[in-house]
């Protein structure tokens, strides 16, 4: 018998009552309640003298974990609320409560660091040898060193503080304008979203008008977007620079858990390999009949008609690719689809975009996302799934071992991505079936090595610029447009100069450059999926514990236990490279003879 899923989330087994819930809003004042319990505890504590005196570091730790659970179960839900609804203003007080909770926690984390820093080395090593510590000693190590890299304590709850109606409102502005944007189309109101997905229409006229049309909005609204990023990158540079970073990439290097070498190492690694890449879209230009792409060619199907799934469908054959590799990760989808916990309706008045956010106080997840039917779309939901088996196996970990990076989280959703992909490519009924969805793969690449190239570069040299003054929109143009052509190595004839606009991750208040990880996240899953295929079921084990260090290791360290490699040397970055690039050979030599 075949399941109906309904499209539509659960978020009652959360909280009753959306944004007007009674439910949330004792939960949060019991939240609040916490969190000023947790800061007695702190102020009380006294760096130990004797490594036998680990009593109060547990009991705070206890403390600090519990009010870490119910804030961002508190956080997660109004993500929800503020996303299935743009128009929903109660959600919108959830969002600045939300903040100021968020900086108060972060004023009680920043209060115990400054302590830890205190704490002498040996009795420190002494401490962390203890088994009810040993377990924390990697986040813990990092909270320490991270103390040392910050201000006095003083001055970093006031850059908390500040940040609430400063930095994120900032954030919190784009969003609102975004949310509130319409696109007039074929007598439609459609919201960004929604005309967004008509961006990979088949006919070249659509393709063009709502990309005209998305071009013409974001040009309209590009000066208050210029405000909000110059604002967003000020907020930024002012905190290094009062801390003394020199380096803008510290930041996001440190939340990555990564070195610079490693970093720089798979970009070059990556633009050596571009050339393949280039021929790709010369043949692609050439199979629509074009002299070159122009940006909104890069997704237009190959095909003469668009392949498309039910809701229903797409959920059955991605269960049915998870299983050949993991029966555990297929149960689980199984169960998201069941209890409803993925929200796919393709209507008005949703944020556009997709993302997979925890519960770990309810031990649940939530997908967001807008489902019409595409390959991409299935893809998008496999990757957003494994987002969310990443955090269910990490719900038996202690919470402060929980915290992993985004480069980590997108391995994960890149490596459930690619099962259904290569799944996809291999149970296509027709040579035509089969060249359609390598092309959807071959994208994904191009989306990984170009299009998110072009974000690094442009974030890097905008901060660059931004350090000298306030950078107006006709030179963020320039700047993106610069970073496109090297990053599609010239092969586009037209680029998307308010790229920097419409691209929500440039206006993230969460984690600066939210572009690199997703890369990472992409060839390093490759690694894990070699090798899945070559030992099979028995792998998913070894990928579990995989999955659980996610939270306590550096990637440097994580690849070398369970890859057994070196991610600052090229021989990693090369064999990943050369597993894409063998689907554009494949593309190169079925495509051959249309081609001549």
């Amino acid at each position: 018998m075949l399941h109906t899923y309904n499209p539509k989330w659960d978020l009652t087994s959360i909280f009753e009552g959306g944004s007007e819930s009674e439910e949330l809003a004792d939960y949060v004042d019991r939240a609040e309640v916490k969190l000023k319990e947790l800061n007695a505890k702190i102020d009380a504590f006294h760096p130990p003298e004797r490594e036998t005196d680990s009593a109060g570091l547990e009991e705070v730790l206890y403390a600090i974990q519990q009010v870490a659970k119910m804030s961002r179960e508190f956080g997660a839900y109004v993500s929800c609320l503020t996303a299935q609804d743009v128009n929903d203003k109660k959600a919108g007080e959830w969002l600045a409560r939300r903040s100021r909770l968020g900086a108060a926690y972060g004023n009680a984390w920043t209060k115990l660091d400054e302590k830890l820093a205190l704490i002498p080395a040996s009795v420190w090593s002494g401490l962390l040898e203890k088994p009810t510590l040993s377990r924390f000693a990697f986040v813990l190590n990092e909270h320490r060193r991270r103390a040392n890299d910050k201000l006095p304590l003083t001055q970093e709850e006031l850059i908390n503080d500040l940040s609430v109606d400063g930095y994120h409102a900032w954030g919190h502005m784009y969003n609102n304008i975004v949310g509130k944007m319409k696109i007039e189309f074929a007598g439609e109101e459609l919201s960004v979203g929604q005309a967004h997905n008509k961006t990979s229409s088949p006919d070249r006229n659509v393709r063009k008008e709502v990309s005209n049309k998305l071009k013409k909005a974001w040009e309209e609204q590009s000066d208050l977007f210029s405000e909000t990023l110059n604002h967003l990158g000020g907020f930024r540079l002012q905190t290094y620079a009062h801390r003394g970073w020199g380096s803008i990439l510290k930041e996001p290097l440190d939340i990555n858990r990564m070195s610079e070498n490693t970093l720089d190492t798979m970009w070059k690694t990556i633009t050596k390999y571009k050339n393949i890449y280039k021929s790709y879209l010369e043949r692609k230009a050439e199979m629509l009949g074009l002299e070159q792409l122009d940006m909104y060619d890069i997704n237009a199907p190959i095909g003469e008609t668009e392949q498309t799934m039910t809701y229903e469908a797409g959920a059955r054959f991605i269960t049915e690719q998870f299983r050949e590799f993991s029966p555990k990760m297929a149960e689980f989808a199984e169960m998201a689809f069941e209890k409803r916990w993925i929200e796919a309706e393709d209507r008005p008045g949703k944020r556009p975009g997709g993302f997979c956010t925890s519960f770990p106080d309810s031990r649940q997840t939530r997908i967001f996302m807008t489902y019409s039917g595409t390959a991409s779309n299935v893809a998008t939901l496999a990757h957003e799934l494994g987002h969310a088996y990443h955090q269910h196996v990490m719900n038996d970990m202690p919470v402060l071992n929980q915290g992993y990076a985004m480069n980590v989280a997108e391995t994960a959703s890149t490596f459930a991505e690619m099962i259904v992909a290569d799944a996809a490519v291999k149970n296509a009924a027709s040579e035509e079936e089969k060249l359609i969805l390598l092309e959807d793969k071959i994208q994904r690449s191009v989306a990984f090595f170009m299009n998110i190239h072009a974000r690094f570069l442009f974030e890097k040299r905008f901060y660059e610029e931004r350090r000298n003054g306030v950078v107006p929109a006709h030179r963020l143009n320039q700047l993106m447009l610069e970073a496109q052509q090297e990053a599609y190595s010239e092969s586009l004839n037209e680029y998307d100069p308010y790229f920097w606009a419409s691209k929500l991750h440039f206006h993230i208040t969460g984690v600066p450059f939210y572009n690199f990880p997703y890369t990472f996240g992409y060839l390093f899953s490759l690694g894990i999926y070699k090798k899945a295929v070559e030992e099979g079921p028995g792998f998913e084990a070894k990928y579990i514990a995989l999955l659980q260090d996610t939270g306590r290791m550096c990637v440097e360290d994580l690849a070398r236990k369970h890859l057994g490699v070196e991610l600052e040397e090229p021989e990693f970055w090369e064999d990943a490279m050369e597993m894409c690039s063998a689907d554009v050979k494949d593309f190169l030599e079925l495509t051959k003879v249309r081609s001549n």
